[in-house]
């Protein structure tokens, strides 16, 4: 499976061309929207979340409720294109009018796509880097890991994702079924499943709002079901941990992954780190606990996997800092866009697709996905081969 997104942040749409979704697959444009719905939820989000409803156009693909083994086509509209159609129109524009119609950007922001990209493909007008640059971009992730999520129950497969951390406030993790875990984050608007916690992290928000100032956090994934050996251990490209955590990191503004216990492995004795193999006759092979968040080689081990991000500080603040323009090389105090104080709740949801994706992707790579009946049969052959092995 592979998906391409196209589009701007204030263009008019967004576009999703996804590849290899076995034929046969139910899929309804409404369980696309909610995950496009959860992503515009959280506490601090700005004023664009209010602008714009995200929903979901299926323009191939599928045909009465079925995916048909053909690329599906997504689009979503951008609300606010009306107000944008001259300066992100696809049509060329004399140089008089330039100046006012396409309202050049000289002045890189701290923390954004803005300089090296204009470097990179050489635009004095570095509205050309930031349209595409923009987390907006994440929408359409979401939409092909709404379809992920919807291939990935077929198999019964589960993911959820929460929070962990904001602005160092940490929160504790509570051991709890995998639809109470959903339950409680759905309803916490932080994404949190510690309630004290989540109103520490709703201040901490607060406060950095009124300071003009931004914060980050920690974001967790969850996903049981997975079968065993998925992925490998043979090439470097086919771990699949390995593409879970440059999924990860590619989603705006992440800098950090781990699974499992994560980098507290540096501090402690292997003895505490690697989890004891057991067998039993109903279930076969498992571990005894899991540290590895679900990982050994590269490959799925039947654990759940547990993954974790950070995100940092979203760099559009009230209080900016200093930078350089391109044209008169003057210092400056870099512009304010409209802007989340935090984002992490919605980067939460985020990091669930992109790591929905990739599951999915490592399935239909090991499995028969030209229908989803044989798809599903494979899994479950190799489920009870497992099991005896």
């Amino acid at each position: 499976m592979r998906y391409l997104t196209a589009g701007e942040s204030h263009g008019p749409q967004l576009t999703v061309i996804i590849e290899g979704v076995p034929a046969g697959l139910p899929i309804q444009a409404e369980q696309i929207n909610q995950e496009l719905a959860r992503r515009q939820k959280g506490h601090g989000r700005g004023r664009r979340m209010q602008i714009e409803k995200d929903t979901v156009e299926i323009v191939g693909g599928i045909r009465h409720g079925k995916t048909m083994g053909s690329p599906i086509a997504l689009v979503i509209k951008n609300d606010d294109w009306k107000h944008w159609t001259h300066i992100m129109g696809p049509e060329p524009i004399d140089e008089e009018a330039e100046s006012e119609v396409k309202r050049r950007i000289s002045r890189p922001r701290p923390g954004h796509a803005d300089l090296n990209g204009a470097i990179k493909y050489g635009h004095r007008d570095m509205r050309n880097v930031l349209e595409r640059s923009s987390a907006r971009e994440t929408a359409a992730r979401v939409a092909a890991g709404a379809v992920a999520k919807v291939l990935l129950g077929q198999a019964g497969i589960e993911i959820v994702s929460y929070v962990t951390e904001i602005g160092g406030v940490k929160a504790t993790v509570p051991e709890l079924s995998m639809a109470d875990m959903k339950k409680m984050s759905e309803n916490s608007p932080v994404r949190c499943l510690d309630p004290e916690a989540e109103l520490k992290m709703m201040e901490a928000i607060d406060t950095a709002k009124e300071n003009g100032d931004s914060i980050g956090g920690i974001v967790e994934v969850t996903a049981t079901g997975m079968p065993v050996g998925v992925g490998s251990y043979v090439q470097y490209d086919r771990k699949l941990d390995s593409r879970i955590a440059g999924a990860i990191v590619s989603i705006n503004a992440f800098k950090g992954v781990e699974f499992g216990i994560g980098f507290r492995a540096a501090e402690i004795p292997g003895s505490q780190v690697h989890d004891e193999i057991i067998w039993d006759k109903e279930t076969g092979y498992t571990r005894r606990t899991n540290r590895l968040g679900g990982f050994e080689g590269g490959m799925t081990n039947g654990m759940p996997i547990i993954v974790r991000g950070v995100m940092k500080p979203i760099p559009t603040l009230y209080k900016p800092l200093q930078s350089v323009d391109i044209e008169t090389k003057e210092p400056f105090s870099a512009s304010i866009e409209r802007s989340d104080s935090c984002a992490v709740p919605a980067a939460a949801v985020v990091a669930e697709s992109a790591v929905a994706w990739e599951l999915a992707s490592a399935l239909a790579e090991q499995f028969n996905t030209d229908r989803l009946d044989v798809f599903l049969e494979e899994i479950r052959n190799h489920r009870e081969r497992a099991r005896l092995f």
